[in-house]
């Protein structure tokens, strides 16, 4: 932005005549007139009363007056006039040099008056004061001008530090109205200058009720905030932020603050990840111990049970009980090794599984039967073609289990209650598989939790908080993922991508 000049400050608005009092411009109650001035009017004036005296004298009484005299008198009196018409005019010559000088000081052009020769020492006294005033006005005009090129340059260098700042930046009246804003409000609000200059700061920022008392509270005692963490939208997605708000000039009523926000959505669900590590470290480290007790005894039963088996080959009633037990002792080992599996570092492997294959094994036989007790409608939509993926078919059959425990659990008790299963190939090199139910689905505050270990939204007893963890835990190690849609209303969705593998790469490894 360029600054206008000093002097376009000073300008009049309107052009009018600025009238003159005469009467503040008086030296001893009369205009400033030479003493040459004064004498020659003198002399005019005498002149003047002498050949009227004259001429009245010859009209009288017929008195002779000398042609000479009377000749000699109106030549002086002709030439007192034209020398007192001369000095006017250059009285007028040096007025038009102080108006000219005074229009182009409006314009910003402060030059010494370039009149020459006055016509007497007053006028030349005050062109030299004219002349003096012009140069202490340049000089004011100069130092006034580089103080505002300073104020420029270091407005301009600060203008440059705030676009600079990594985080938006919304200056705000005392009316909660915003005056100024950085480039970067544009972006993370997605509004241009213009919309966002002059908006409410609570129109802006969609708050709940808490953050909006909070605003509220520092405006109305003046008291700055820092690094409080806001939650509102940003476009259509939620967004966490971090305020800063802090006040221009203290103890006045009606100040400006200034409010700094970062969006620190990304560094929250890196600190939820890194929480969520650390809960499955633990988780596996605790498993490793359980597993490592358990394993001795589970080892005892199971030789004891078959010790009794094999003493009791010939007792009928006996043998189904003693191999159930020593079928559950094989069953708790395995799930045993399952958990051990959370505390060791896995081993690469080039196993496949088809996961339509999966998903109709697991609906068909693990729940079946809790289906068919809870009276729950199953739908399949499953790609046409086999999708192969990377990985063993016993983890996916450990993931699935468990999205379809959550969702028999929340539709227990309703009405026409139905879970869908579907996969696609959703991408080049990835299969989707989507488990959803119609059931009350999870409630948006605690979303961002539920996969992390021991976090459940079920009653006391009905549930350890570890099905979903585990799911993730064993989805990530295999490349995959898993997360829960938040766009989907009428129920639960949970969506699992896998890493695909073609029939190319399969013939290739075998």
């Amino acid at each position: 932005m360029i600054y206008p000049r000093v002097a376009d400050h000073l300008r009049p608005e309107r052009e009018d005549t600025i009238p003159v009092n005469f009467q503040e411009i008086t030296v001893n109650g009369a205009l400033p007139v030479s003493r040459t001035g004064r004498v020659l009017g003198g002399v005019i004036v005498i002149s003047g009363l002498v050949l009227a005296v004259m001429v009245l004298l010859h009209a009288i009484d017929g008195t002779t007056v000398s042609a000479g005299l009377m000749l000699a008198a109106a030549l002086f009196v002709i030439t007192a006039l034209a020398w007192l018409i001369y000095k006017m005019l250059r009285y007028r010559y040096v007025l038009e040099a102080f108006r000219e000088g005074i229009l182009r000081a409006q314009e910003g052009t402060l030059e010494p008056l370039q009149a020459t020769a006055p016509p007497d020492s007053h006028v030349r006294q005050l062109v030299n004061d004219y002349n003096l005033m012009m140069a202490y006005l340049k000089r004011i005009f100069a130092t006034v001008e580089e103080c505002q090129n300073r104020v420029l340059a270091e407005r301009n260098k600060i203008d440059a530090m705030l676009q600079s700042l990594p985080c938006a930046l919304l200056s705000v009246d005392n009316d909660l109205q915003i005056n100024a804003v950085n480039a970067l409000a544009e972006s993370m609000f997605q509004t241009s200058r213009d919309a966002l200059i002059g908006a409410s700061l609570f129109d802006l920022l969609k708050l709940d009720e808490s953050d909006r008392a909070l605003l509220r509270d520092a405006f109305l005692y003046k008291h700055q905030v820092s690094n409080q963490e806001i939650e509102t939208q940003l476009g259509n997605k939620p967004a966490q932020l971090s305020l800063n708000l802090s006040f221009v000039i203290e103890n006045d009523e009606n100040m400006d603050a200034v409010i700094t926000l970062q969006d620190i959505s990304n560094y929250k669900r890196l600190q939820e990840t890194v929480y969520g590590q650390d809960k499955l470290v633990a988780m596996g480290e605790l498993a490793a111990g359980v597993a490592h007790e358990l394993n001795t005894p589970l080892g005892n039963i199971l030789g004891y049970a078959q010790l009794v088996r094999d003493a009791t080959n010939e007792d009928q009633k006996i043998q189904p009980w003693v191999g159930t037990i020593c079928d559950e002792a094989r069953r708790c080992s395995r799930i045993i090794d399952d958990l051990l599996q959370y505390a060791r570092h896995e081993k690469c492997s080039d196993e496949t599984c088809d996961i339509n294959r999966v998903v109709r094994e697991v609906t068909q036989t693990y729940v079946n039967c809790r289906i068919k007790r809870y009276n729950i409608a199953v739908e399949l939509d499953l790609a046409p073609v086999p999708l192969p993926v990377e990985g063993s078919c016993g983890q996916l059959e450990i993931v699935l289990v468990n999205l379809l425990s959550n969702s028999i659990q929340a539709l227990a008790g309703r009405n026409g209650s139905t879970i869908k299963l579907a996969t696609r190939l959703s991408q080049s090199d990835v299969v989707t598989l989507i488990v959803e139910d119609n059931g009350n689905g999870v409630p948006r505050e605690v979303r961002g939790r539920i996969f992390e270990p021991f976090f459940t939204t079920k009653d006391v007893g009905s549930g350890s908080g570890l099905g979903l963890s585990i799911c993730h835990a064993v989805l990530k190690r295999r490349g995959a993922s898993i997360r829960y849609d938040d766009n989907y209303s009428d129920g639960a969705r949970f969506i699992v991508e896998l890493p695909y593998v073609r029939i190319q790469e399969i013939e290739a490894v075998s």
